[in-house]
Protein backbone atom coordinates (compact mmCIF):
# COMPACT_ATOMS: atom_id res chain seq x y z
CA UNK A 1 0.00 0.00 0.00
CA UNK A 2 0.87 3.91 -0.54
CA UNK A 3 1.35 6.09 2.17
CA UNK A 4 -1.54 7.73 1.89
CA UNK A 5 -3.62 4.33 1.49
CA UNK A 6 -2.08 3.35 5.21
CA UNK A 7 -2.60 7.02 6.45
CA UNK A 8 -6.30 6.85 5.08
CA UNK A 9 -6.82 3.64 6.84
CA UNK A 10 -5.62 4.50 9.79
CA UNK A 11 -7.41 7.36 10.39
CA UNK A 12 -10.69 5.64 8.97
CA UNK A 13 -9.89 3.02 11.46
CA UNK A 14 -9.06 5.26 14.70
CA UNK A 15 -12.32 7.16 14.01
CA UNK A 16 -14.39 4.22 13.88
CA UNK A 17 -12.93 2.57 16.80
CA UNK A 18 -13.65 5.73 19.08
CA UNK A 19 -17.27 5.74 17.65
CA UNK A 20 -17.25 2.48 18.73
CA UNK A 21 -16.37 3.48 21.98
CA UNK A 22 -12.92 2.65 22.60
CA UNK A 23 -11.08 5.06 23.99
CA UNK A 24 -8.56 7.41 21.95
CA UNK A 25 -5.73 7.03 23.46
CA UNK A 26 -5.91 3.36 23.05
CA UNK A 27 -7.08 3.45 19.35
CA UNK A 28 -4.23 5.90 18.91
CA UNK A 29 -1.66 3.07 20.11
CA UNK A 30 -3.26 0.19 18.80
CA UNK A 31 -4.03 1.35 14.99
CA UNK A 32 -0.23 2.61 15.40
CA UNK A 33 1.04 -0.25 16.65
CA UNK A 34 -0.27 -2.72 14.34
CA UNK A 35 0.51 -0.38 11.34
CA UNK A 36 3.90 -0.05 12.02
CA UNK A 37 4.08 -3.93 12.71
CA UNK A 38 2.58 -4.81 9.19
CA UNK A 39 4.73 -2.08 7.47
CA UNK A 40 7.72 -3.79 8.60
CA UNK A 41 7.41 -6.82 9.54
CA UNK A 42 8.60 -6.71 13.26
CA UNK A 43 6.91 -6.58 16.21
CA UNK A 44 10.30 -5.26 18.08
CA UNK A 45 10.22 -1.86 15.90
CA UNK A 46 6.89 -1.62 16.88
CA UNK A 47 7.74 -1.55 20.06
CA UNK A 48 10.76 0.30 20.05
CA UNK A 49 8.90 3.65 18.58
CA UNK A 50 6.21 3.30 21.44
CA UNK A 51 9.31 2.71 24.08
CA UNK A 52 10.70 6.36 22.29
CA UNK A 53 7.22 8.16 22.50
CA UNK A 54 6.72 7.24 26.05
CA UNK A 55 9.76 8.64 27.13
CA UNK A 56 9.64 11.70 25.13
CA UNK A 57 6.36 12.15 26.27
CA UNK A 58 7.23 11.25 30.70
CA UNK A 59 10.38 13.61 30.21
CA UNK A 60 8.51 17.14 28.68
CA UNK A 61 9.58 19.48 31.64
CA UNK A 62 6.21 21.60 29.80
CA UNK A 63 4.28 19.03 30.90
CA UNK A 64 4.23 20.31 34.14
CA UNK A 65 1.59 23.27 33.09
CA UNK A 66 -1.08 20.70 33.01
CA UNK A 67 -1.43 19.36 36.61
CA UNK A 68 -1.01 23.07 37.94
CA UNK A 69 -3.35 24.19 35.36
CA UNK A 70 -5.72 21.60 36.51
CA UNK A 71 -5.00 21.95 39.68
CA UNK A 72 -6.10 26.00 39.59
CA UNK A 73 -9.19 25.30 37.78
CA UNK A 74 -10.32 22.96 40.16
CA UNK A 75 -9.05 25.22 43.10
CA UNK A 76 -10.99 28.05 41.64
CA UNK A 77 -14.26 26.22 40.96
CA UNK A 78 -14.36 25.28 45.03
CA UNK A 79 -13.38 29.02 46.06
CA UNK A 80 -16.75 29.84 44.07
CA UNK A 81 -15.23 32.63 42.00
CA UNK A 82 -17.41 31.29 38.88
CA UNK A 83 -20.47 33.04 40.92
CA UNK A 84 -18.56 35.91 41.81
CA UNK A 85 -17.73 36.99 38.08
CA UNK A 86 -21.11 36.17 36.82
CA UNK A 87 -22.58 38.49 40.04
CA UNK A 88 -20.28 41.38 39.14
CA UNK A 89 -21.07 40.96 35.01
CA UNK A 90 -24.65 40.73 35.26
CA UNK A 91 -24.57 43.95 37.65
CA UNK A 92 -22.67 45.82 35.11
CA UNK A 93 -25.22 44.41 32.47
CA UNK A 94 -27.85 44.42 34.27
CA UNK A 95 -30.15 47.16 32.30
CA UNK A 96 -28.89 46.31 28.69
CA UNK A 97 -31.57 44.41 26.65
CA UNK A 98 -30.47 41.11 26.68
CA UNK A 99 -27.65 42.09 29.02
CA UNK A 100 -27.94 38.72 31.14
CA UNK A 101 -26.82 37.06 28.03
CA UNK A 102 -24.27 38.96 27.75
CA UNK A 103 -22.89 38.90 30.71
CA UNK A 104 -23.11 34.89 30.82
CA UNK A 105 -20.38 35.80 27.88
CA UNK A 106 -18.53 37.93 29.70
CA UNK A 107 -18.54 35.74 32.69
CA UNK A 108 -17.68 32.58 30.92
CA UNK A 109 -14.34 34.63 29.23
CA UNK A 110 -13.35 35.51 32.42
CA UNK A 111 -13.80 32.44 34.12
CA UNK A 112 -11.90 30.76 30.93
CA UNK A 113 -8.39 32.78 31.98
CA UNK A 114 -8.53 31.35 35.32
CA UNK A 115 -9.82 27.57 34.32
CA UNK A 116 -9.33 26.70 30.96
CA UNK A 117 -12.04 24.01 30.64
CA UNK A 118 -15.19 24.49 28.06
CA UNK A 119 -16.68 21.48 30.28
CA UNK A 120 -15.95 23.09 33.53
CA UNK A 121 -17.33 26.35 32.36
CA UNK A 122 -20.52 25.08 30.89
CA UNK A 123 -21.46 23.14 34.26
CA UNK A 124 -21.01 25.92 36.34
CA UNK A 125 -23.07 28.73 34.39
CA UNK A 126 -25.63 26.30 33.46
CA UNK A 127 -26.70 26.63 37.14
CA UNK A 128 -26.11 30.29 37.53
CA UNK A 129 -27.07 31.74 34.78
CA UNK A 130 -29.67 29.58 33.19
CA UNK A 131 -31.94 30.04 36.17
CA UNK A 132 -31.78 33.61 36.04
CA UNK A 133 -32.82 34.02 32.49
CA UNK A 134 -35.70 32.07 32.87
CA UNK A 135 -36.35 33.43 35.47
CA UNK A 136 -36.41 37.26 33.92
CA UNK A 137 -38.37 35.02 30.96
CA UNK A 138 -35.92 34.33 27.89
CA UNK A 139 -36.58 32.17 25.58
CA UNK A 140 -35.45 28.46 26.84
CA UNK A 141 -33.39 27.79 23.72
CA UNK A 142 -31.18 31.25 24.09
CA UNK A 143 -30.81 30.65 27.97
CA UNK A 144 -28.92 27.19 27.25
CA UNK A 145 -27.49 28.49 23.62
CA UNK A 146 -26.02 31.31 25.29
CA UNK A 147 -24.15 28.61 27.92
CA UNK A 148 -23.27 26.71 25.59
CA UNK A 149 -21.97 29.29 22.83
CA UNK A 150 -19.51 30.96 25.55
CA UNK A 151 -18.60 27.60 27.54
CA UNK A 152 -15.92 26.99 24.29
CA UNK A 153 -14.18 30.08 25.15
CA UNK A 154 -12.63 28.03 27.60
CA UNK A 155 -10.45 26.47 25.36
CA UNK A 156 -8.94 28.96 23.42
CA UNK A 157 -8.53 31.90 26.40
CA UNK A 158 -5.16 31.10 27.64
CA UNK A 159 -4.62 28.65 29.90
CA UNK A 160 -5.99 26.50 27.82
CA UNK A 161 -5.98 22.33 27.83
CA UNK A 162 -6.30 21.81 24.53
CA UNK A 163 -3.55 24.71 23.60
CA UNK A 164 -1.25 23.05 26.04
CA UNK A 165 -2.29 19.72 23.91
CA UNK A 166 -1.45 21.33 20.69
CA UNK A 167 1.90 22.82 22.04
CA UNK A 168 2.99 19.20 22.59
CA UNK A 169 1.83 17.37 18.92
CA UNK A 170 3.26 20.69 16.71
CA UNK A 171 6.20 21.06 19.24
CA UNK A 172 5.56 24.53 19.65
CA UNK A 173 6.18 26.62 23.14
CA UNK A 174 3.19 26.46 25.54
CA UNK A 175 3.93 29.87 26.23
CA UNK A 176 3.64 30.95 22.57
CA UNK A 177 0.54 29.57 22.05
CA UNK A 178 -1.23 31.03 25.84
CA UNK A 179 0.17 34.51 23.86
CA UNK A 180 -1.53 33.81 20.43
CA UNK A 181 -4.95 32.30 22.42
CA UNK A 182 -5.35 35.88 23.63
CA UNK A 183 -6.50 38.01 21.11
CA UNK A 184 -8.66 35.52 18.87
CA UNK A 185 -10.41 34.83 22.06
CA UNK A 186 -11.37 38.57 22.91
CA UNK A 187 -12.43 38.41 19.28
CA UNK A 188 -14.92 35.52 19.85
CA UNK A 189 -16.00 37.18 22.95
CA UNK A 190 -16.50 40.36 21.37
CA UNK A 191 -18.51 38.68 18.56
CA UNK A 192 -20.81 36.77 20.94
CA UNK A 193 -21.82 39.94 23.08
CA UNK A 194 -22.39 42.42 19.55
CA UNK A 195 -24.51 39.09 18.01
CA UNK A 196 -26.70 38.72 21.35
CA UNK A 197 -27.39 42.66 21.30
CA UNK A 198 -28.22 42.54 17.04
CA UNK A 199 -30.55 39.44 17.68
CA UNK A 200 -32.13 41.22 20.69
CA UNK A 201 -32.78 44.53 18.14
CA UNK A 202 -33.65 42.03 14.92
CA UNK A 203 -34.59 38.57 15.89
CA UNK A 204 -36.62 39.14 19.52
CA UNK A 205 -38.23 36.17 19.09
CA UNK A 206 -34.77 33.93 19.25
CA UNK A 207 -34.04 35.98 22.59
CA UNK A 208 -38.10 36.33 24.66
CA UNK A 209 -40.08 38.71 23.15
CA UNK A 210 -41.20 39.34 26.92
CA UNK A 211 -38.16 39.46 28.65
CA UNK A 212 -37.85 41.45 31.53
CA UNK A 213 -34.54 44.19 32.79
CA UNK A 214 -32.99 43.75 36.25
CA UNK A 215 -34.00 47.00 37.52
CA UNK A 216 -32.60 45.80 41.15
CA UNK A 217 -29.59 48.24 42.44
CA UNK A 218 -26.12 48.02 41.14
CA UNK A 219 -23.57 46.53 43.49
CA UNK A 220 -21.20 49.14 44.53
CA UNK A 221 -18.07 49.65 43.53
CA UNK A 222 -16.97 48.64 46.51
CA UNK A 223 -18.64 45.08 46.42
CA UNK A 224 -17.39 44.76 42.61
CA UNK A 225 -14.21 45.10 44.39
CA UNK A 226 -14.31 42.74 46.68
CA UNK A 227 -15.52 39.90 44.37
CA UNK A 228 -13.11 40.73 41.46
CA UNK A 229 -9.90 41.01 43.12
CA UNK A 230 -9.06 37.24 43.25
CA UNK A 231 -10.00 36.40 40.12
CA UNK A 232 -7.95 39.75 38.58
CA UNK A 233 -4.94 39.02 40.92
CA UNK A 234 -4.96 35.33 39.10
CA UNK A 235 -5.38 36.81 35.90
CA UNK A 236 -2.60 39.26 36.31
CA UNK A 237 -0.03 37.18 37.76
CA UNK A 238 -0.57 34.25 35.27
CA UNK A 239 -0.72 35.55 32.07
CA UNK A 240 0.44 38.83 32.93
CA UNK A 241 3.93 36.84 34.31
CA UNK A 242 4.12 34.53 30.91
CA UNK A 243 3.42 37.78 28.56
CA UNK A 244 6.30 39.71 30.11
CA UNK A 245 9.06 37.27 30.79
CA UNK A 246 8.57 37.09 34.75
CA UNK A 247 7.50 33.76 34.77
CA UNK A 248 7.20 30.43 32.50
CA UNK A 249 4.06 28.49 31.64
CA UNK A 250 4.86 26.06 34.45
CA UNK A 251 5.93 28.69 36.75
CA UNK A 252 2.89 30.87 36.25
CA UNK A 253 0.53 27.64 36.91
CA UNK A 254 2.44 27.08 40.22
CA UNK A 255 1.69 30.98 40.86
CA UNK A 256 -1.67 30.44 40.06
CA UNK A 257 -2.53 26.98 42.06
CA UNK A 258 -0.73 28.13 45.21
CA UNK A 259 -2.89 31.68 44.93
CA UNK A 260 -6.40 29.68 44.06
CA UNK A 261 -5.45 27.56 47.38
CA UNK A 262 -4.98 31.03 49.55
CA UNK A 263 -8.10 32.42 47.97
CA UNK A 264 -9.85 28.80 48.77
CA UNK A 265 -8.78 28.91 52.05
CA UNK A 266 -9.38 32.57 52.94
CA UNK A 267 -13.04 31.84 51.96
CA UNK A 268 -13.12 28.68 53.97
CA UNK A 269 -14.87 27.36 50.61
CA UNK A 270 -13.11 24.28 51.27
CA UNK A 271 -11.09 21.91 53.69
CA UNK A 272 -8.90 19.29 53.45
CA UNK A 273 -10.96 16.13 52.35
CA UNK A 274 -11.98 18.88 49.16
CA UNK A 275 -8.35 19.92 49.10
CA UNK A 276 -7.72 16.17 48.56
CA UNK A 277 -10.78 15.45 45.69
CA UNK A 278 -9.05 18.31 44.23
CA UNK A 279 -5.62 16.34 44.50
CA UNK A 280 -7.05 13.25 43.00
CA UNK A 281 -8.56 14.38 40.61
CA UNK A 282 -5.71 16.77 39.35
CA UNK A 283 -4.30 13.12 39.16
CA UNK A 284 -6.96 11.53 37.07
CA UNK A 285 -7.19 14.58 34.66
CA UNK A 286 -2.93 14.67 34.40
CA UNK A 287 -2.62 10.98 33.54
CA UNK A 288 -5.34 11.06 31.12
CA UNK A 289 -3.84 13.95 29.22
CA UNK A 290 -0.64 12.11 29.46
CA UNK A 291 -1.69 9.10 27.91
CA UNK A 292 -2.99 11.37 25.26
CA UNK A 293 0.19 12.94 24.41
CA UNK A 294 2.32 9.79 24.11
CA UNK A 295 -0.12 7.74 22.41
CA UNK A 296 -0.25 11.00 19.89
CA UNK A 297 3.27 10.98 19.67
CA UNK A 298 3.18 7.21 18.87
CA UNK A 299 0.89 8.02 16.12
CA UNK A 300 2.71 11.12 14.45
CA UNK A 301 6.20 9.01 14.67
CA UNK A 302 3.89 6.15 12.52
CA UNK A 303 3.16 8.51 10.14
CA UNK A 304 6.45 9.98 9.76
CA UNK A 305 7.50 5.84 9.22
CA UNK A 306 4.73 5.31 6.55
CA UNK A 307 5.89 8.44 4.87
CA UNK A 308 2.35 9.83 4.86
CA UNK A 309 3.21 13.96 5.48
CA UNK A 310 5.79 14.02 2.72
CA UNK A 311 3.50 11.98 0.52
CA UNK A 312 0.55 14.35 1.31
CA UNK A 313 2.45 17.22 0.83
CA UNK A 314 3.51 16.20 -2.66
CA UNK A 315 0.11 15.35 -3.79
CA UNK A 316 -1.19 18.61 -2.77
CA UNK A 317 1.43 20.05 -4.59
CA UNK A 318 0.62 18.43 -7.61
CA UNK A 319 -3.03 19.41 -7.16
CA UNK A 320 -1.48 22.92 -7.21
CA UNK A 321 -3.90 23.85 -4.43
CA UNK A 322 -3.68 27.79 -3.31
CA UNK A 323 -3.87 28.28 0.23
CA UNK A 324 -7.25 29.07 0.32
CA UNK A 325 -8.14 25.51 -0.69
CA UNK A 326 -5.84 24.01 1.44
CA UNK A 327 -7.86 25.53 4.58
CA UNK A 328 -11.17 24.94 3.08
CA UNK A 329 -10.13 21.32 3.22
CA UNK A 330 -8.54 21.90 6.40
CA UNK A 331 -11.58 23.24 8.35
CA UNK A 332 -14.06 20.64 7.07
CA UNK A 333 -12.74 17.87 7.88
CA UNK A 334 -12.15 19.41 11.51
CA UNK A 335 -16.02 19.73 10.89
CA UNK A 336 -17.13 16.54 9.45
CA UNK A 337 -14.83 14.82 12.73
CA UNK A 338 -16.08 17.47 14.96
CA UNK A 339 -19.59 15.61 14.63
CA UNK A 340 -18.02 12.18 15.76
CA UNK A 341 -14.66 12.78 18.02
CA UNK A 342 -14.02 15.66 20.82
CA UNK A 343 -11.80 18.33 20.50
CA UNK A 344 -8.49 16.73 21.23
CA UNK A 345 -9.17 13.30 19.43
CA UNK A 346 -9.37 15.73 16.42
CA UNK A 347 -6.30 17.73 16.80
CA UNK A 348 -4.10 14.21 17.86
CA UNK A 349 -5.39 12.83 14.49
CA UNK A 350 -5.74 15.84 12.12
CA UNK A 351 -2.48 17.49 13.02
CA UNK A 352 0.20 15.17 12.49
CA UNK A 353 -1.43 14.55 8.76
CA UNK A 354 -1.09 18.80 8.18
CA UNK A 355 1.42 19.76 9.89
CA UNK A 356 4.13 19.23 7.14
CA UNK A 357 2.70 20.82 4.90
CA UNK A 358 2.08 24.17 6.70
CA UNK A 359 5.77 24.24 7.74
CA UNK A 360 6.72 23.53 4.31
CA UNK A 361 4.51 26.62 3.30
CA UNK A 362 6.56 28.49 5.52
CA UNK A 363 3.13 29.54 7.85
CA UNK A 364 3.22 30.11 11.24
CA UNK A 365 2.52 26.63 13.41
CA UNK A 366 1.43 28.67 16.29
CA UNK A 367 -1.60 30.75 14.16
CA UNK A 368 -2.24 27.31 13.12
CA UNK A 369 -2.78 26.12 16.30
CA UNK A 370 -5.53 28.63 17.14
CA UNK A 371 -7.03 27.62 13.97
CA UNK A 372 -7.02 23.95 14.33
CA UNK A 373 -8.32 24.57 18.08
CA UNK A 374 -11.45 26.98 17.16
CA UNK A 375 -12.30 24.57 14.15
CA UNK A 376 -12.31 21.31 16.40
CA UNK A 377 -14.24 23.37 18.99
CA UNK A 378 -17.08 24.18 16.91
CA UNK A 379 -17.81 20.30 17.30
CA UNK A 380 -18.29 20.76 20.98
CA UNK A 381 -21.69 22.54 19.62
CA UNK A 382 -22.88 20.72 16.82
CA UNK A 383 -24.61 16.98 17.16
CA UNK A 384 -24.35 14.08 17.55
CA UNK A 385 -21.59 14.42 20.03
CA UNK A 386 -21.69 18.10 21.28
CA UNK A 387 -20.11 17.79 25.19
CA UNK A 388 -20.65 21.09 25.79
CA UNK A 389 -24.24 20.43 24.99
CA UNK A 390 -24.43 17.25 26.64
CA UNK A 391 -23.23 18.93 29.80
CA UNK A 392 -25.68 21.46 29.76
CA UNK A 393 -28.63 19.29 29.14
CA UNK A 394 -27.28 16.87 32.27
CA UNK A 395 -26.58 19.45 34.32
CA UNK A 396 -29.71 21.31 33.91
CA UNK A 397 -32.26 18.18 34.54
CA UNK A 398 -35.20 19.63 33.26
CA UNK A 399 -37.59 18.13 31.50
CA UNK A 400 -39.14 21.36 29.36
CA UNK A 401 -35.56 21.51 28.05
CA UNK A 402 -34.72 18.90 25.93
CA UNK A 403 -31.12 18.38 23.92
CA UNK A 404 -32.88 19.23 21.13
CA UNK A 405 -33.16 22.65 22.12
CA UNK A 406 -29.76 22.87 23.47
CA UNK A 407 -28.60 21.98 20.10
CA UNK A 408 -30.48 24.75 18.52
CA UNK A 409 -29.94 26.89 20.73
CA UNK A 410 -26.22 26.76 20.24
CA UNK A 411 -26.15 26.59 16.62
CA UNK A 412 -26.43 30.65 15.99
CA UNK A 413 -23.20 30.95 18.25
CA UNK A 414 -21.20 27.70 16.23
CA UNK A 415 -22.27 29.63 13.13
CA UNK A 416 -20.12 32.89 15.15
CA UNK A 417 -17.62 30.72 15.86
CA UNK A 418 -16.82 29.91 12.25
CA UNK A 419 -16.95 33.65 11.33
CA UNK A 420 -14.56 34.37 13.38
CA UNK A 421 -12.23 31.21 12.39
CA UNK A 422 -13.05 32.63 8.39
CA UNK A 423 -11.31 35.96 10.08
CA UNK A 424 -8.31 34.40 11.93
CA UNK A 425 -7.50 32.35 8.65
CA UNK A 426 -7.95 35.73 6.64
CA UNK A 427 -5.84 37.67 8.83
CA UNK A 428 -3.18 35.09 10.64
CA UNK A 429 -1.44 38.82 12.48
CA UNK A 430 -4.31 38.12 14.89
CA UNK A 431 -3.01 35.33 16.48
CA UNK A 432 0.66 35.94 15.77
CA UNK A 433 0.51 40.03 17.47
CA UNK A 434 1.80 39.24 20.70
CA UNK A 435 4.22 37.17 20.47
CA UNK A 436 7.96 38.25 21.24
Amino acid sequence: MSPVEIGMISVAAIVTLVYLGLYIPIALGLVSFVSIWVMSGKSILAFNFLKVAVGDGVTEYEFATIPLFTLMGLLVSKAGLGRDIYEVMNSAFRRVLAGIGMATVGANAVFAAITGSSIASASVFTKISVPEMLNFRYNRRFAVGVVAGSSVLGMIIPPSAMLIIYSFVAEQSVGHMFLAGIIPGLILTAAYIAAIYLMARFWPSYIGRDIRVDDSAAMSWGEMAAKAWPVVALIVMVLGGIYTGWLTPVEAGAAGASLALIVALVRRSIDWSGFWSALVETGHITAAILLLITMASFYSRMLGYAGLPNELDQLLQDWDLSFFQIMVIYVLLMLVLGTLLDTASIILIVVPLFITLIEGMNLSLIWFGIVTVIGAEIGLLTPPLGISCFVIKSTLNRADISLKDVFLGALPFAAIMLCVLIVLIRYPILSTALLP
